[in-house]
């Protein structure tokens, strides 16, 4: 097994997919230890380290890499499958901030109201124990919440010479604050360029869905990844397997494109893997899907079609990748 290790030193982490030159060229098949900042690049570390006094926009929500895939041309279809994801630190890290989140006036939707004070909530992280306490600022409230660690930003380099803010999720992946993007998912991900050039980042401790404050439990990340590519493949939206179900992902504003697109890419695959017509496809998934949300905060809002792979008959997804890929993590813990 090819086993290699990456720690960016805070010059190597990037700000956007596409634009920046690969940290380093992988091997198909070979399993990557990559530790991520958190989307604060490790700033913001008590409730007093306010992100406008110790951030700089914008460089924010940081990613490792890009790395090139040997092999990887435009056309093809490069699998990541996440065998871990572990808090990095004892602490987390969440925030309002003026003018950002679904529940405040925004520079696209503007109100006339006063904009939300800007507060950052320091959790503690028990990795052993499985949870992340929660306190309360004006009162003496906690709770331990589950641990549920997932990558909020996972993505490709854009086609077309383009340069795309971390921030931002679209048909290249990006920020799509999914929680399904947890360790045992596998993420396919259409090649735009030579060498794909991925990149990991935005590690959340757990995150509700629609990441309605405009932040997660924001958490440094230890994160082991397996690369796959899967050559002659196009895949139009990043789409997830995990061992029950299949996903796929939408992002745009409004949040009802956003919903159609992942729904279209669902029903449409579904179609091609079952060999049903696009009616009977869209009947199966309409009454057997279910809409997880991604985020309704960024630059575009992501939503999540994801159905049970029981309805499909077993078929070959993507060659059968992601449980090649599984027993390859498997591998790599023994």
């Amino acid at each position: 097994m090819n086993v290699v290790s990456y720690h960016p030193s805070p010059e190597e982490l990037s700000y956007t997919f596409g634009g920046r030159a690969a940290l380093g060229r992988v091997r198909p098949g070979t399993v990557m230890e990559l530790y991520t900042e958190d989307c604060f690049g490790g700033r913001v570390r008590t409730v007093d380290d306010l992100p406008s006094r110790v951030c700089e926009f914008p460089y924010l929500n940081p990613v490792t890499g890009p790395f090139h895939v040997e092999g990887a041309e435009p056309g093809d279809t490069l699998a990541l499958h996440f065998v871990k994801i572990t808090p990095a630190r004892d602490w987390a890290v969440s925030t309002t901030f003026p003018h950002f989140g679904a529940l405040t006036g925004t520079h696209t939707t503007a109100t006339l109201q006063p904009p939300l004070e800007e507060r950052v909530w320091r959790y503690d992280i028990d990795v052993d124990k499985g949870v992340a306490v929660y306190h309360a600022r004006n009162s003496d409230f906690s709770v331990a919440l589950p641990l549920d660690p997932m990558h909020g930003t996972v993505g490709v380099a854009p086609g077309a010479n383009e340069a795309r803010m971390t921030i931002t999720p679209d048909a290249h992946g990006g920020n799509m604050d999914t929680p399904e993007l947890r360790a045992g998912v596998t993420v396919y991900l259409g090649v735009n360029v030579e060498g794909g050039m991925f990149s990991i980042g935005d590690g959340h401790g757990l995150q509700g869905h629609g990441e309605v404050c405009g932040t997660a439990v924001e958490s440094a990340m230890n994160t082991v990844v397996a690369v796959e590519l899967i050559k002659g493949v196009a895949t139009p939206w990043p789409r997830l397997e995990d061992d029950l179900h299949l996903m796929s992902t939408g992002s745009a504003r409004p949040l009802e494109d956003a919903y159609r697109i992942s729904q279209h890419d669902l029903v449409t695959w579904t179609s091609k893997l079952t060999g049903l017509d696009t009616l009977d496809a869209y009947q199966l998934v309409s009454q057997a899907g279910q809409a997880p949300v991604g985020n309704v905060c960024d630059t575009n809002y992501t939503m999540v079609a994801k159905l049970p792979k029981t309805y499909l008959g077993a078929p070959s997804v993507y060659e059968d990748v992601h449980a090649r890929l599984r027993a390859l993590g498997a591998q790599y813990d023994a």
